[in-house]
Parts: structure tokens; C-alpha cells; sequence
């Protein structure tokens, strides 16, 4: 499926990264079982950046549960936490500044708190902080790219996995055979609409795939180096002042409900944009005879939408890879000059 390419091209890792998903999901969902955790009460989840929108995607699948950035988390976390309750932080370092003061600040204040993280790397801070309950991802999920891929679907069925294990495996192979099956076609309609790399860029999603709809937009933006610009916007939130980010030629990732009490509502917005002359239009889901330019549907589209997060951002992710190579730069790193780095840095945290 994957064709070997030399050790010296770039983007060589991150490629192989997006490729393995499939293959890393079920030992993740498996770690996740194995640790015996159930019965967890809603959690405040949180992670930085990638994994803040991985937090955002299980809170799409646990009732009760809030996804809080740690970016935001560490500043005010007793806006969100009394005396007890859980956190659930998701991390590929564990080496965060914020990841680590979002444990660190609480357990000092809020020794009741219980901690959870779920980490793809095994050398992390976070993976052997006292205190904290750490399950360990599939070891490949520990990406070596700068950009999160693998990292951010395995974060994903991870968290899923915790909080309804039972319905994660049952869809597990209908995830996995999907994406195995529709990759060689996704990575060559990535390819062929980077052939007109677009300026502006947009992901609409309906609230339970908005954390899929975000991280697109981070991946488009992180390997193009801000070349594309991007925006991420509720279907119905559009029409409130967003729309006017758009243009005729601006790429518009669709990422369509499998509920159609909320589909019939975004295809409404589809339609008026077709009729407006506004964007190229792409649906990742049913289309149901919407005029799409593209639709790239497969058996997990009709799973629930909080389940749908891995499979659906796979697309988005190889876009990002090819819009990188179109631009001339590498996808494993393409920020040569450190305007961003694997792991974040330049972060004081101040102790209270």
C-alpha cells in the first residue's frame, strides 16, 4: 500500500506515520482495556494543541465529560474542578510545559483530583509523573514528525476507548478496514488537489466532529508553514460573518454528519455555497446527492460521529503531506527556521 521511499525524502516519516494508523489502532484500544479502568466519571479532558482537539473529539463520545485546553487548563483549573473529580490528559511527549503544570498546579491544590493520561511516549515526563495513572499507546504512535498524525487518531480511540470500551471495539474493525481499504484513493485525490494549492482553506463540521474539523486545519497550516490559511467553523456558524472568508477557488473540507437530523442542515449550507460560487467543495461522508466536487465516503461514515474522528481526518492529513511537497518543503519538518517545534518550548511557568 505504502511505497517505500529513500531515507533521505522528505516527509519520508510523516507519510509512513499517516500509512501505519490503521495497524496501530487495535493495540491501542487493547492497552486501554487492559488497564481495567471503568466506570470513570465525566472527566475534564485536555491536551495542547494536536491533543487539545484529540480531547475535543472524545468529548464528542463521553457524556458529562469538558475538553479544556491545558493551554488554558493550568491558568484557571478550578473554574472547572471542585474538591475532587478526574482529569484525563492525552500527550504524544508528556513533556509539554502546560501539560505538566496542569498536573503539577492541581495535585498541589486538589490532592483529591484523581489524574489519567493517556501518552504515546514512553520516556515522557507525564508517562512516570507520581500520582498520575498513565496508559501507554501503541509504541509506532509516538510520531517522529514534528506534525501529530498517528499520535492524534490513536489519542483519539484511546480516550474513546475509556469511556465506552465495549462500543469502541465493536466499530474497531470497521475503522480499521475503512481506512486501510480507501488509502490508496485518498492519497491520490490529496495529490491531485494539491496539483492548485488554495490560499485559504475551510473545515465545517456540525459539534460532534469539530475536533476532526480542527485539527484539519492544523495539519493544512503546519505543513504548508502558514502558506495556507485556515479556518474551522460550525456549518450553521458560517452564515454568521465566517462566510466572508470565503472564495470561489478557497478548499472547503466537508466533514458530513452520519445523523440526518443534522446532515439535512449542513447540506442546506452546501448548496447555498454551490449557489453562491463559493469554495471547492469537498465531502468527508455521505453526500446524498449534494453538489460535492469530491466525496470520499467509506462503511465508517455511517458509524456515529464521535466515532468517526480516526478515519475521517485521514484525508486531511495526507493533504496537509502533499500541500507540504507542493510548497517545497519537508512534511517531517516544515519549519526549518523553529517558528514551531515537536515539542514546545519558550514556556515560563509561573509558579502561585
Amino acid at each position: 500500500m505504502l511505497k517505500k521511499m529513500p531515507a533521505s525524502e522528505p516527509g519520508r516519516l510523516t507519510r509512513a506515520e499517516i500509512f501505519q494508523q490503521p495497524e496501530t489502532w487495535p493495540e491501542t484500544v487493547a492497552r486501554v482495556r487492559r488497564a481495567g479502568l471503568r466506570d470513570l466519571p465525566p472527566p475534564v479532558l485536555t491536551g495542547a494543541g494536536t491533543s487539545a482537539y484529540a480531547a475535543q473529539a472524545v468529548e464528542a463520545g463521553w457524556p458529562g465529560a469538558r475538553a479544556v485546553p491545558s493551554t488554558e487548563l493550568f491558568l484557571d483549573f478550578r473554574r472547572y474542578l471542585g474538591g475532587e473529580g478526574l482529569v484525563v490528559s492525552l500527550a504524544r511527549s508528556g513533556d509539554s510545559p502546560e501539560s505538566l503544570a496542569v498536573v503539577s498546579k492541581i495535585q498541589r491544590a486538589l490532592p483529591r483530583v484523581r489524574h489519567i493520561a493517556l501518552v504515546a511516549n514512553p520516556e515522557g515526563k507525564l508517562a512516570h509523573w507520581p500520582g498520575v495513572e498513565a496508559i501507554l499507546l501503541d509504541p509506532r504512535s509516538n510520531d517522529r514528525s514534528l506534525v501529530m498524525t498517528s499520535s492524534f487518531t490513536n489519542l483519539v480511540l484511546a480516550g474513546l476507548a475509556l469511556a465506552r470500551p465495549e462500543e469502541v471495539q465493536q466499530a474497531l474493525p470497521v475503522l480499521c478496514d475503512s481506512v486501510r481499504e480507501i488509502l490508496p484513493r485518498l492519497d491520490e485525490e490529496a495529490a491531485r488537489w494539491a496539483e492548485r494549492p488554495p490560499e485559504r482553506a475551510v473545515a465545517l463540521a456540525s459539534p460532534p466532529l469539530m475536533g476532526a474539523a480542527r485539527e484539519a486545519c492544523l495539519k493544512i497550516l503546519e505543513m504548508t508553514a502558514g502558506q495556507v490559511t485556515v479556518l474551522a467553523e460550525t456549518y450553521l456558524g458560517l452564515r454568521h460573518g465566517p462566510m466572508s472568508f470565503l472564495r470561489a477557488e478557497t478548499l472547503v473540507l466537508c466533514f458530513v454528519s452520519s445523523e440526518p437530523g443534522l446532515r439535512r442542515y449542513e447540506l442546506d449550507l452546501v448548496r447555498e455555497l454551490r449557489a453562491k460560487g463559493l469554495g471547492r467543495l469537498i465531502a468527508l461522508g455521505l453526500a446524498e446527492g449534494a453538489p460535492f466536487d469530491l466525496e470520499l465516503s467509506t462503511p465508517a461514515s455511517r458509524l456515529p460521529d464521535w466515532l468517526r474522528t480516526p478515519a475521517e481526518i485521514v484525508f486531511a492529513q495526507l493533504l496537509g503531506w502533499h500541500l507540504s511537497r507542493r510548497f517545497g518543503l519537508d512534511p517531517d519538518n516544515p519549519s526549518p527556521a523553529r517558528v514551531i517545534t515537536r515539542v514546545v518550548e519558550g514556556v515560563r511557568i509561573y509558579e502561585d
